[in-house]
């Protein structure tokens, strides 16, 4: 474990290096060439450079050990650089559609050679980049915006590419923008879920669970009379949490201890459960409703 999490510090490092080498050979090249399209990727890897040093310090606060004061840990340091990291991707796409707007309004030539060699040096080095953090964004939200970043400016070099080319042979200065315009709203597009999901962990919104069938099979252990008060929610895009109140007979606390045993095998191996609470009642609740409403909340 110590030896992945130091491969993904060193490609972490490697991948912000080349970012900002990238970045100021873009914006030497665009200078030079007149293409709006490579100032906008370099805008766009100098905001990698940056999204890739807020995920490797939010990956180094959420290995910390959980405090007095932080009892869950620090997880959540890496879904918040996630949200950061997403919203900078929009901000940039915002202001670089109205760049577009101004460079279709006022065309300008542009140096197709150029604007070719500088984008084809790129791409290799945006996909190097990508391939490096493609395997440890499948599982984690935080490095995912990071990898969204370097494969949208991929995808960029690409379009540039297209755009140089046909810029040298038919002299087409509108495709320049056009191809800006383009990967500037598939960006917004990919950040936008990342936005959303990171949203609602924070703001502790139930995950995908059905509630009824938890409830069905906590009431199929014996000694369950009732479940009521079900909350769950998501530390990070991994570990869920769920508390509950369940109504069982008066029992000695050593065998209110084995139920417990069954009711968190079931939500650890059926629902993916990390850490669950429980409250045992005798009849306080039992009318109540499987999820707590807020008269509900001020009744108890």
């Amino acid at each position: 474990m110590e030896e992945h999490k130091l491969q993904t510090g060193s490609r972490f490092l490697l991948v912000t290096l080349l970012n900002l080498i990238i970045t100021l050979f873009e914006l030497i090249g665009g200078l030079l060439s007149g293409s709006l399209s490579l100032i906008s990727d370099a805008f766009h890897n100098f905001g990698d450079a940056f999204s890739l040093i807020l995920s490797y310090a939010a990956n180094r606060i959420s290995r910390r050990a959980p405090t007095v004061k932080n009892t869950y840990g620090f997880r959540r340091a890496e879904i918040l650089a996630a949200l950061l990291n997403s919203l900078l991707l929009v901000f940039i796409s915002l202001f670089l559609l109205t760049e577009v707007f101004k460079r279709f309004m006022q065309p300008a030539t542009i140096h197709g050679k150029l604007m070719f060699i500088v984008a084809v040096i790129s791409l290799v080095a945006n996909l190097a980049a990508t391939i490096l953090l493609n395997k440890d964004s499948k599982h984690n939200l935080n490095i995912k915006a990071a990898y969204l970043h370097l494969l949208g400016d991929a995808l960029a070099s690409i379009g540039v590419i297209i755009s140089a080319i046909l810029i040298t042979i038919f002299k087409v200065y509108w495709i320049d923008p056009l191809m800006t315009l383009l990967v500037s709203l598939y960006i917004i597009y990919e950040a936008w879920p990342i936005i959303r999901q990171t949203f609602s962990i924070l703001m502790e919104e139930s995950p995908q669970l059905n509630f009824e069938d938890i409830q069905k099979d906590l009431l199929t252990i014996p000694e369950i009379m009732g479940v009521h008060h079900l909350h769950a929610w998501l530390i990070d895009e991994h570990e869920l949490v769920l508390s509950v109140h369940v109504n069982m007979a008066d029992l000695p606390l050593s065998q209110t201890e084995c139920v417990y045993l069954k009711i968190e095998n079931i939500l650890q191996k059926k629902y993916g459960v990390a850490h669950v609470t429980i409250q045992a009642e005798c009849n306080r609740g039992r009318n109540t409703k499987l999820l707590i409403e807020k008269e509900n909340f001020q009744n108890n």
